[in-house]
Parts: structure tokens; sequence; C-alpha cells
């Protein structure tokens, strides 16, 4: 039995609602090539929201520059994601989904700002829209 979420659409009803690159992520588990997200570089003020539900997810005083290609973070806004297990490719990971959608957005690690939460959300741009503050 699959979790239900908040959204739900069928799969086509996705297809025709998100851009190719935003539906293999969100829907797929699929990533995007390292430094050619469009939010990887993207410091403003502001929050990031699911592209699939537009939940709010993280705010932007939050990110920071990691150097891994993709945006990052240091912190979620509670209750915004969930958190699964991912043991694919080789390698024991925490997967990030959208807890509103189950959107597929990234992983988190423990190589993060050691200052702040000592976490990185290494998310990906293409599962993002940016909601200026």
């Amino acid at each position: 039995m699959s979790k239900k979420y908040n959204v739900e659409k069928t799969d086509s009803e996705w297809k025709a609602q998100l851009p190719e690159k935003s539906y293999t992520v969100l829907r797929n588990k699929g990533t995007e090539y390292p430094h050619t997200g469009e939010f990887n570089l993207h410091f403003k003020e502001g929050s990031y929201n699911c592209k699939g539900c537009n939940a709010k997810l993280f705010n932007g005083d939050h990110k920071f520059e990691s150097g891994c290609g993709w945006p990052s973070f240091d912190k979620a806004i509670e209750g915004s994601i969930e958190y699964i297990k991912d043991t694919t490719h080789g390698m024991t990971r925490v997967e990030t989904v959208c807890a509103n959608c189950g959107g597929h957005l990234g992983h988190v690690f423990d190589d993060g700002p050691q200052e702040t939460t000592g976490q990185r959300y290494c998310i990906n741009s293409a599962s993002l829209n940016f909601n200026p503050s």
C-alpha cells in the first residue's frame, strides 16, 4: 500500500503540469547534472517551494553555497519534508520528498555548516519554484 499525500494526481496529470526535467526529477527520482540548475547559485530573499504542489519547503536565508553543484540548504521548513532511506547506487543516503505531494527533491547529508545545523539538503533546482519575499 503506497502512502497517501494531500496532493495526488495521475501520471498523465503530472506530465501535463510539469516541464519534462521537473517531471523526471519529481515523479521518477531523477537528478539534474551538477552546476546546471537554475537555483544552484541563486541567493535572494524568499522561499523555495515544491514545483509540483507549491508547498513551501525552504527559506532563502537557509541556503548556502556548498560547492556540490546543486542548491544547498541547512534547514527545511518544519513538517515540509519526508525522509526516506535510499540504498540505490551502492550507497545508503536519506532521500527527501515533499511531504505534501511526495515529489522527489534530492537528499540530505550530515556534511553541512557545523555552525548551524550540520545538515546539507542537496536539492534539484528542477523540483523547486522560487517565491521572492
